[in-house]
């Protein structure tokens, strides 16, 4: 038995010692439980909207003030003609315009009815359904308020009108985030393998003892899988489009340059584990910890971004497939072009020369050990 005990006694020093399992035993569970608890939410908070007064009465006013302030919505714009609209849909800065009829107040006092119209971005189509009930619920408060003490009662007729995806159909929302979960996963996972799989036999030291540059065997590496990777992109394209009935209203040659660079990035971000990582399980570990959670959590393809707290907004931003995600809602369902995509564009490009410098400049030093 003291055997035994001496046993487990040296084995519990041994976990103790190693900072790596305590990080694994004890930060992990507690990282989850808060990104989970913050992350997975039901409700939505801060997204933006525009205000089209165009009576700009006391009733108008009392109802915008009771929608900002309630917390679920934040003023982005006034807008002062219909054609600003659809340009504060398209800059993807704007969720939901709320539209007031002309002579609001005078409507609602001579007849009893006024009529309000609100416009919802429906590529997420979640985000769009609750966006619209939470204003319902707030136009409906303001009326039961007004009816209090009023000779005639007043009705708000809601005219809810959803933009770019008029059945919210689900697969609107689903098609776009599982291509940039597919494409990052498959194709850091394939590039982070192969690489390390080489360092383990062996032949990786003979290529860096090769006349072959440091860029040169990253490039002959990352080549096949690009030409691969971006096949599998156009297949899963055509199912979004011909299974699914997503459309594709952007240009399509602007969706599949955005698409390769997206996947440079994924196959630089590959190369990048490979050169910290001594094994093949340790490089399948690092993807799918580091790309799976977080690009199905904080990427905005589930959980709404303006609903989390501040410190997991500056994450998203951290998170490639939030940008992507974006691109292909702007390109596929609202028919924007680079001039709306650009920022969006550069993140990616900027993030994939990154991870591209820091890899070859490892392999540079790794050659010159």
């Amino acid at each position: 038995m003291k055997a035994f005990i001496g046993f487990v006694r040296k084995e519990f020093y041994h976990i103790v010692r190693d900072y790596r399992t305590l990080l694994v035993l004890f930060g992990m569970p507690v990282a989850q439980m808060l990104i989970f608890g913050f992350v997975i939410s039901t409700e939505i908070r801060n997204v933006n909207i525009a205000i089209y007064d165009q009576s700009n009465d006391v009733y108008t006013r009392q109802i915008t003030d009771r929608l900002i302030s309630s917390g679920y919505f934040r003023l982005y714009q006034r807008i002062r003609s219909p054609e600003q609209i659809r340009q504060a849909f398209r800059s993807g800065k704007v969720k939901e315009v709320v539209v007031y009829e002309p002579d609001f107040a005078g409507k609602l006092l001579r007849n009893g009815l006024a009529n309000v119209q609100i416009i919802a971005d429906a590529s997420d189509a979640n985000q769009a359904h609750m966006m619209v009930g939470y204003t319902s619920e707030i136009l409906f408060s303001c009326m039961a308020a007004w009816n209090k003490n009023a000779p005639l009662p007043a009705t708000i007729q809601v005219k809810p009108r959803m933009l770019y995806n008029e059945n919210l159909s689900s697969a609107y929302m689903f098609v776009p985030g599982t291509m940039a979960m597919i494409l990052m996963l498959i194709c850091t996972l394939m590039t982070s393998i192969s690489i390390v799989r080489e360092k383990e036999t062996g032949s990786m030291e003979v290529l860096l003892a090769s006349p072959l540059r440091p860029f040169q065997i990253i490039g002959g590496k990352v080549v096949p899988y690009i030409i691969l990777s971006l096949v599998n992109a156009i297949s899963v394209i055509f199912l979004g489009v011909f299974v699914f009935g997503v459309p594709v209203h952007g240009s399509l040659l602007l969706l599949l340059f955005e698409c390769l660079l997206y996947i440079s990035l994924a196959l630089s971000i590959g190369i990048f584990i490979s050169t910290v990582t001594s094994s093949q399980q340790l490089a399948l570990f690092l993807s799918m910890l580091i790309l799976m959670l977080p690009t199905i959590l904080l990427s905005g393809f589930i959980f709404p971004v303006e609903s989390m707290p501040a410190i997991l907004q500056w994450l998203c931003h951290l998170m490639p497939p939030k940008y992507f995600i974006t691109i292909l809602k702007d390109i596929m369902l609202k028919g924007t072009g680079i001039d709306t995509v650009w920022l969006e564009t550069l993140v990616l490009l900027g993030m994939t020369v990154l991870f591209f410098a820091i890899s070859i400049r490892r392999f540079q030093i790794r050659l010159h050990q």
